[in-house]
This record gives structure tokens, C-alpha cells and sequence, in this order.
């Protein structure tokens, strides 16, 4: 999962209209690395009768590690269960690829982050195996230790579990990726993909191999050209131009980079202008930007890609790099057909980031997906709350009394409106009847569905990134936060269906840019309000951001340092 963000802040106020949580809370936090796991006992009574609640965090991710250090520690008791004891600066798992930076220097000890913030936390090397929500189980398993029965298997309990296990990387079931492709999404990854490209270099200096075996070692793919495959891409050429061909000087005019991508362009998330750029530079720069063609087949000598105008092609290779998107955990899948939702890519939850179809279970970052409520679902009720003299007709001023609680629930409507340019729900509603100028102008059921009928258009799926995870893990730690008073005083919109209001507002998105390093020192940033910048002041601005989020001051000192050394003295060649 990629950090894109130019910068987050906290995501909008929400949460469930459930009961006062009561006993204990499990929480699985989105972990690009896997799932996590945590456990805790009834501790005593807080005053006034209020129990101090019980939070279990499955994962160390982005997700789950904001989660924590935003979490009000004096209210809860925390235990933290994740197959790795430390969270990871994933954005920057590409330059650890080709030692910009270092391993160790994007990675801080999730005891480190819990022992910072004090109060009841625990924290277990263990990963999640499967859910029992009927009996509000969790299967564990240590990944360092044996229990009596010599299978490291423990079982959690909870009252209420919030799954953010993160994902994997998705194959698409090609034949032979997985046996011969490295994928990057761990640290772990990126070391072996650092070692692999020396392995590769060391291989064609071999005295015995002649050019057409030295092209094949030299020959690295990258299959995706989405932030990730371009960021590597651009790296990887930036270590062979700058440093590499320093030190393989008779090899290093073989050296050969190829980008894979299905799509007609790269980056296709990002405005057209950086797309462009892109592929310009790197047209230049000698990597082979091969877009249009699908990887069909991967075998230890060769990648079979496809395309409609020359067919089946087989390409030689030395080193591959898959990153074509994500997949979906294991024990998730069975999850998700034990709650019915066996048809789906990821677990679908709803507004509040409560998993649909299961009680008490929540779910963040990139194993989820919010599935945004359709006002065309609910169109019979909002007419019903907005028509409050129960005349059987609407006026524009009886819909504007409900307006903003709509915008809140439903926040395509707004969207609709921005996209087609309206000033007001006059427009709109014009739409379904033609004079709408007089706020006594009746409008009757029929009329409301057709002016709001193309609004559910403008719902989109969350992007699988950092920046949305983040958001989701600070959303619900001050969801827990303040957990008590809004039971007291709800501050969500009306309810649609039911009385009152929902005791927080739905979790809102807020994007805040994206980044694409782009090699050469030059990096593409479009950041919201159509502002797009690329060159030289931008990849400072890359630099700047990416060290401020860093998540401790000891990550922020070395990273820094890491990139004055790169500078200095070049980046490391050993294969370790």
C-alpha cells in the first residue's frame, strides 16, 4: 500500500449507532503485512459505573498503527496481535529496493510506539487464522512459539472486531507468478528484490556467458504501471545510470528495463498531463514502456505477454517485479462466506465501517471497502422525513429544512451537483419538475425520484492506499474517544430509517494528493484543486513530505540521513 497523500488530517467524525461498547473491543487494523490479533481481561469498574473497555488490534499497519497512537489510552485496555512486531514506511519500499534508503530506517518497533503512548497496552507476535463470528472467536496462531500442543494456537475472544488486515498481492491466477516473480509489499520483499538485482549483475560478469545470456540476466521486468511499478521502474534506472554502471562498466550498456502495463497508459489514476510526462521520460530515459499488453504467463526463463495486434510474445528475463494490484487474505475469503459475501472482491462494509451482514465486526483500510448507502434505496424515506406536514408533496423549503443532513448521508448528491455545475437543490430539482423558482412549487414523489435519480452516479470506491487507511485509523480512534458522550448527545444526521440521529457522522474521505517519483530527481505531485507540478522542486517536495510522515523522530533522522549519503557517497552495492 502506497503512501500518496500530500499530507492527511483527521477524517470526519462517525461511527455505528450500536449500544455503549461493553466488555471487549477486537479491532483488526489494515496492515499492508497481514493480519493482527489482540486480546484483553475485564479490568475494574470506571467510576460512575462505566467499564473500562477491552481493545484487541489485529495488525500493524497504517490503519492499525494510527489507530494506536491516536487512541485515548487512559480508556481503554489495548493488546496488539501481528505475525511482525513493527510497522513500515511502505511508500518507501522502493527506494529500499536499490539502497536509497535502508531497511531498517522505515521500520519502527510497534513497542516502541505502544510504550510512547503509556496506559494498558500488550502486544503479541501472533497472526489470525479465521473468524468464528457466531461464537465472536478468533483463531490465533504464533508465528515464534509453541503452546502445549506444539501448534502456537490460541483462541481470542470479543464482543465487537474491526478487521483491517490489510491485502496481498493479487496474481490474477497467472501461471507461474508466484514461483518466479518477486512482489513488493513488504520489507521483506524489497530486500530480496535488492539482492536479486546484484545476483543478477554478478551473473552476467561470470566469464563464461556469452552477450545473448548477459542480455537475459540484465533483463528486469516490472508488471504494473501503477504508482508502484513506475516508482520501482524509475529507481531501478536511477541505480544502474548512477551507480552500477560505475561498477560493471563492460556489462552495463545490456542493461535492459521493461514496464508492463495491460492499460492503454501508466499512472492511469493521475491527470493526463503527468501520464504523459511519464511515459515521455521514460521513453527517454531507455526504459521500454510496453502498455496494451497482458502478461499471460510467467515461466523461470521467459514472460508470455499478449496483445491483439502481434499476439502471444515470449521475452527472456533475469528479474521480475509483479505489482499489478491486491488480493484478498485467505482466512478474509473464508470470512466473507461465512457472512454471505462470497461474491465480492473485499469485505463490504457500510458508512460507519461496520462489515455488513455480521454484528459487532468492523472492518478499515485495504481488506474493506465502503458501501456507500444509494438515495435511490432509501428515496420513499427521505420524502417521508422531509414531508412533514404529510401533505404528500415536498417544497423546496421542506427539502433545504433536511438538506445538510442529506449531504451528510449522502454525499453523492453534493458530488452531483458539483459535477453539473448547480448552484442549489432549486437546480436539482428541476430536473425532475420544470419551475422550481417558488419555494411553494409542490413536488410530488414521482417528481423527487426523477430529479434524484442519476445522483447514485457519483459513487466511487475508496483507493487501496495509506493516505485512506490513515484516515480510517484516526477516524475510529476518535470514534472510541468520545465513544460515551456522543451515546449522550448523537452528532450524526437524522436517521432515514428509525428515530433520531446517528451518533457520528459517516466516515468521510478526504483526499490530499498523490506523488510519482519519477527517477532523474524529478517527481510528479497532483495535489487537490487540479494542481499538478513536475520537475525538480517537486521531487523537494517529495523529499519534505515523506520525512515529516515519517512516524518517529529516530525513522525521520535516518531516513534524512540515508538520502544525504545516497547523495554523498552513492548507494550500496553489497548484496545484502
Amino acid at each position: 500500500m502506497r503512501w500518496t497523500a500530500f499530507a492527511w488530517e483527521s477524517a470526519s467524525r462517525a461511527f455505528n449507532n450500536r449500544p455503549t461498547f461493553t466488555g471487549l473491543v477486537v479491532v483488526l487494523a489494515a496492515s499492508s503485512g497481514g493480519g493482527l490479533v489482540a486480546y484483553a481481561d475485564s479490568q475494574p469498574d470506571q467510576p460512575q459505573g462505566f467499564k473500562k473497555k477491552k481493545v484487541v488490534v489485529l495488525g500493524t499497519g497504517w490503519a492499525g498503527t494510527t489507530f494506536l497512537r491516536n487512541l485515548d489510552s487512559k480508556l481503554y485496555d489495548v493488546q496488539v496481535i501481528s505475525p511482525r512486531n513493527y510497522f513500515a514506511f511502505t511508500p518507501l519500499l522502493p527506494s529500499v529496493t536499490c539502497g536509497t534508503v535502508e531497511p531498517r530506517s522505515v521500520v519502527e518497533p510497534i513497542r516502541r510506539i505502544l510504550e510512547k503512548k503509556g496506559g494498558d497496552f500488550k502486544f503479541w507476535e501472533a497472526e489470525c487464522f479465521k473468524i468464528d463470528p457466531a461464537n465472536k472467536k478468533i483463531h490465533c496462531r504464533s508465528n515464534v512459539g509453541t503452546n502445549l500442543d506444539g501448534n502456537g494456537e490460541f483462541l481470542v475472544d470479543y464482543d465487537y472486531l474491526v478487521v483491517a488486515v490489510g491485502a496481498r498481492s493479487n496474481t490474477f491466477n497467472t501461471p507461474g507468478v508466484t514461483e518466479n516473480c518477486h512482489f513488493l509489499k513488504e520489507v521483506e520483499d524489497a530486500q530480496k528484490i535488492r539482492r536479486s538485482v546484484m545476483d543478477c549483475f554478478e551473473k552476467a560478469s561470470l566469464p563464461y556467458l556469452n552477450e545473448e545470456e548477459r542480455k537475459k540476466n540484465l533483463h528486469f521486468v516490472v508488471v504494473g504501471g501503477g504508482p508502484t511499478g513506475v516508482e520501482f521502474a524509475a529507481e531501478l534506472h536511477d541505480f544502474v545510470t548512477e551507480d552500477l554502471s560505475k561498477l560493471y562498466p563492460s556489462i552495463q550498456h545490456l542493461v535492459k528495463i521493461s514496464l508492463i502495463e495491460a492499460a492503454d497508459h501508466i499512472l492511469t489514476m493521475f491527470d493526463k498531463r503527468i501520464t504523459n510526462f511519464a511515459e515521455d521520460k521514460f521513453g527517454r530515459d531507455g526504459i521500454d514502456v510496453k502498455t496494451g499488453y497482458k502478461v499471460v504467463k510467467v515461466s523461470k526463463d521467459a514472460i508470455t505477454m499478449q496483445n491483439p495486434a502481434t499476439g502471444d510474445i515470449a521475452v527472456p528475463y533475469g528479474m521480475a517485479v509483479w505489482s499489478t494490484g491486491i488480493g484478498t487474505r485467505p482466512f478474509v475469503v473464508d470470512f466473507m462466506k461465512q457472512i454471505g459475501q462470497a461474491n465480492r472482491r473485499v469485505l463490504a462494509t457500510d458508512e460507519w465501517l461496520r462489515v455488513r451482514e455480521c454484528d459487532d465486526v468492523y472492518a478499515v483500510g485495504d481488506c474493506a471497502t465502503i458501501n456507500q448507502r444509494r438515495v435511490m434505496e432509501d428515496i420513499s424515506e427521505i420524502f417521508r422525513v422531509a414531508d412533514k406536514d404529510k401533505s404528500g408533496t415536498l417544497t423546496v423549503k421542506e427539502i433545504q429544512d433536511i438538506l445538510e443532513d442529506i449531504y451528510v448521508r449522502y454525499p453523492q448528491v453534493k458530488l452531483y451537483m458539483k459535477s453539473k455545475q448547480m448552484n442549489g437543490i432549486a437546480d436539482l430539482i428541476r430536473t425532475g419538475k420544470g419551475d422550481t423558482e417558488k419555494e411553494s412549487v409542490d413536488l410530488s414523489i414521482e417528481e423527487f425520484k426523477k430529479a434524484l435519480s442519476l445522483v447514485d452516479s457519483q459513487v466511487k470506491n475508496l483507493p487501496a492506499t495509506a493516505q485512506v487507511a490513515a484516515q480510517q485509523g484516526q477516524y475510529l480512534a476518535t470514534c472510541f474517544n468520545k465513544m460515551q458522550a456522543a451515546e449522550e448527545n448523537p452528532e450524526g444526521p437524522i436517521r432515514i430509517r428509525g428515530e433520531g440521529r446517528h451518533r457520528f457522522n459517516p466516515f468521510r474521505y478526504r483526499h490530499l494528493g498523490q506523488f510519482a517519483p519519477l527517477g532523474g530527481e524529478q517527481t510528479a505531485a497532483q495535489l487537490p484543486g487540479d494542481w499538478v507540478s513536475i520537475g525538480h522542486s517537486s521531487q523537494w517536495l517529495w523529499y519534505s513530505v515523506y520525512a515529516t510522515k515519517q512516524i518517529s523522530w529516530r525513522t525521520r533522522a535516518l531516513v534524512i540521513s540515508d538520502w544525504g549519503r545516497r547523495f554523498i557517497f552513492g548507494r550500496d552495492s553489497s548484496g545484502i
